[in-house]
């Protein structure tokens, strides 16, 4: 079992921000994590990553229930790229060692650097497809670079668990459409780690993600098979409006019905 959180509800005064959250991802397992703003998304990655405790019920990770394990090592098996982590890195960085700073989860590099970990880095840059920005000076590169960046940089210290929290926010069509298929391709790969992609587009659900949650004001909606969930009732229901639903090839876009 990679996650399972059992009936978790957290609270801050009088509001209820999570409420009897259950959700199981089993080993093998990539999942959407779908849920308009302030539905709860990122309170639930703080408590997956022990940054929050739940008010109520139980969390464990790779097999390791929270309140029995040393949280500051069960953090080097999870990886987490948010767009946020973006402006906290230094611009004059070159693009490797940003890269090879995840190794540490450390802004910046204190450590001499080995072969093996420069080895590590060209490997993962061309994995994510964004090699050609070697050298480079972080804050040199476009947005979607910098994503593929951190997305290697999060893949340095070998996590069991990638979580990858809305990456294409803020990204052009194009620089989406790149990263997405960047993603794809790091999923083909024999040690991927178990994907958590947070989003609030559908069309940024690829079909590797097989499983997806629907999360709303703080409450599961629904969960299941991808290919369960994507259709114009059960989504209809998820955002309490009526939506029409296009396929193009496996991809689902959603817009507000005319109807």
């Amino acid at each position: 079992m990679i996650i399972d959180v059992q009936h978790v509800t957290w609270k801050r005064g009088p509001i209820t921000l999570l409420n009897d959250v259950s959700w199981r991802v089993n080993e093998g397992e990539h999942w959407a994590l779908l849920g308009l703003n302030g539905s709860g998304k990122t309170t639930l990655l703080n408590m997956i990553t022990g940054y929050l405790w739940p008010t109520e019920g139980t969390i464990s990770v790779l097999g390791h229930r929270y309140g029995d394990v040393d949280l500051r090592e069960l953090r080097k098996s999870i990886g987490w790229v948010s767009s946020s982590l973006q402006e906290k890195l230094y611009g004059t960085d070159r693009t490797q060692y940003v890269v090879i700073s995840g190794k540490h989860a450390t802004i910046g590099l204190y450590d001499k650097l080995s072969d093996e970990d420069l080895i590590q880095a060209r490997e993962l840059m061309h994995t994510l497809g964004c090699q050609h920005l070697w050298d480079r000076e972080y804050r040199t590169c476009s947005q979607g670079e910098k994503q593929k960046l951190l997305i290697a940089r999060a893949l340095m210290a070998n996590p069991r668990v990638l979580i990858l929290d809305e990456p294409c926010n803020g990204l052009d069509l194009f620089s989406r459409e790149r990263l997405l298929e960047s993603i794809s391709e790091l999923t083909q790969k024999p040690d991927t780690p178990s994907l958590i992609y947070v989003t609030h587009h559908t069309e940024e659900i690829l079909p590797v993600f097989s499983h997806s949650l629907l999360l709303r004001r703080g409450e599961i909606v629904n969960s299941g098979l991808t290919s369960e969930l994507m259709n114009r009732d059960v989504l209809s229901n998820f955002f309490e409006s009526p939506v029409d639903v296009d396929r193009h090839g496996e991809r689902v876009y959603v817009r507000a019905s005319e109807k």
